[in-house]
């Protein structure tokens, strides 16, 4: 049995979107269930829409994801180059080897040329397309005899190389995700296979280079699913065994009608990168999920299930677990809804999963965050309190700044609600019963509630007071939590200075 091999082959031309992620993690997943190797190519020949540091974004974000290729530019491999504009050799030789062929042409019309030909079928109210009707009437080697065609080139006239698509055939497709069809030659048109330049387009340099590295199972956006007819004639032309094909559905917009954009994630609030992406040619930069928050395997986890359910509805799974039980026939045919809701759930479940050091190591790495006035042991109580209502890291810090900050103002509300003539009095008897408290791990729960017997004060009455003078307004976790990471002295000062400012 031939061996598992996929490729993830993007293109360096911007930041990777969502759904490039999931093609990528898709063929990881697939390439580990079936003890295959996932190899990552650059494909990088359309040289007019190269952005400088694409593939640089791509590596590291892939590595960020936790999908680490078997093969690639930076890992090598034994069928190196991974990067197309290195495999230049290799694509002369087969471009040389099909135009011996009865599959391909030679054609030397001008794109000013085409572009009459195409306004004249426009004003027909026709569309122009390059195929087996028109070719015969173009400028190409099979309209031009051999003396033409050999003049042209010893001009060293520019020219293309078209696949020549057979007339009226049908072609019998198979995809593991969507199963069988059939698509007439007749509907499909004579791509370029090299451009005037020498390059070869995506259609070939792809076809060439699976070949080339032994790929197995070709999985890729259902975007090229239009180009599987060409791809199985360029496969049969060339004599090679095709792999299988799986086309992924699109991850559609929030609102579920159409591919999801940057523009939907700028509109509602949310990344579709993995990492925030600096536009070297205007400066602007695009925020990515990493930057916002988001912890890699509660991003992964929230991707691999755009479009794949595991068994018995599992919802969180670790790489290893998806691996384990991935399986291509099950991704769905229907585009799946990005949610933004949904990612954090993901991002919160994961967080609450993590241990309190882990968090207090990825909370001193956020950015804008200042922890010098706790100590790591203060620290370390804050987040076992908070990291239960936090959705993102930088939750645990903005959700209890009061624990940096003393409050300087009082909700207006909750002093209404929590402050009478006779709370002075009891908050200055509480300051002195402080004072001699032990403050000893555990023991001031039993404390307030000393207290609260002994002035015939409510517990309720007593616990609202306190909030509003530590806090500065009726929210936070338990009193003696707070009292406690606060100390002793910090506490006394917070609630002599409400004592000072409310009235």
């Amino acid at each position: 049995m031939k061996k598992v091999r996929v490729r993830f082959a993007p293109s360096p031309t911007g930041p990777l979107h969502l759904g490039g992620v999931r093609t990528a993690l898709y063929d990881y997943l697939f390439a580990k269930n079936q003890g295959g190797d996932f190899v990552l190519r650059i494909e990088d020949t359309d040289t007019a829409r190269y952005v400088e540091g694409a593939e640089d974004y791509i590596m590291e974000a892939l590595e960020w994801c936790g999908i680490i290729p078997d093969e690639s530019p930076k890992h090598g491999g034994k069928f190196a180059p991974y990067r197309q504009s290195e495999r230049r050799e290799i694509y002369d030789k087969y471009i040389a080897e099909i135009l011996t062929t009865e599959h391909a042409y030679l054609a030397f019309d001008t794109p000013e040329e085409l572009d009459e030909v195409r306004k004249e079928f426009e004003q027909r109210g026709d569309v122009f397309a390059y195929n087996y009707i028109t070719r015969e009437k173009l400028k190409n080697s099979l309209t031009l005899s051999k003396e033409e065609v050999q003049n042209l080139l010893e001009q060293k006239v520019p020219y293309a190389i078209r696949f020549r698509m057979p007339i009226d055939r049908t072609l019998n497709l198979e995809d593991i995700i969507r199963g069988k069809f059939s698509v007439n030659t007749n509907t499909l048109d004579d791509k370029v296979l090299v451009k005037n330049d020498g390059m070869p387009t995506y259609h070939f340099a792809n076809v060439v280079d699976d070949h080339e590295m032994e790929i197995s199972h070709v999985i890729r956006g259902e975007e090229w699913l239009p180009s599987l007819g060409l791809h199985y004639l360029l496969y049969e032309a060339m004599g090679w065994e095709k792999p299988q094909f799986a086309h992924l559905s699109l991850i559609l917009k929030p609102e579920g009608k159409g591919k999801l954009s940057k523009r939907d994630g700028d509109k509602f609030g949310f990344p579709v990168f993995p990492l925030s992406f600096k536009d070297p040619e205007t400066g602007n930069i695009s925020k990515g999920f990493r930057e916002e928050g988001y912890l890699p395997e509660a991003f992964m986890n929230m991707v691999a299930l755009l479009g794949w359910t595991p068994a018995e509805d599992r919802e969180i799974l670790n790489l290893d677990e998806m691996a384990a039980e991935f399986d291509l026939q099950k991704v769905h045919k229907a585009g799946a809804r990005f949610s933004k809701e949904k990612a954090e759930w993901f991002n919160h479940e994961y967080l609450k999963t993590k241990g309190d050091s882990e968090i207090l190591t990825l909370l001193k790495n956020t950015v804008d965050i200042d922890l010098k006035k706790m100590s790591d042991a203060q620290l370390l109580k804050i987040i076992a309190l908070m990291k239960e209502r936090a959705t993102f890291i930088k939750d645990i810090y903005t959700e209890s700044k009061f624990f940096f900050e003393a409050p300087t103002t009082y909700n207006e509300k909750a002093v209404k609600k929590a402050w009478n003539e006779s709370t002075a009095n009891s908050l200055n008897d509480f300051c002195d019963y402080l004072a001699n408290a032990s403050f000893a791990e555990g023991t001031l729960k039993q404390e307030l509630h000393d207290f609260a017997e002994t002035k015939g004060i409510g517990m309720g009455k007593l616990m609202m007071t306190l909030r509003l003078s530590l806090v500065g307004e009726l929210k936070g976790p338990e009193i003696p939590d707070i009292l406690e990471i606060l100390g002793k002295e910090e506490s006394i000062a917070r609630i002599k200075n409400a004592l000072n400012n409310i009235h």
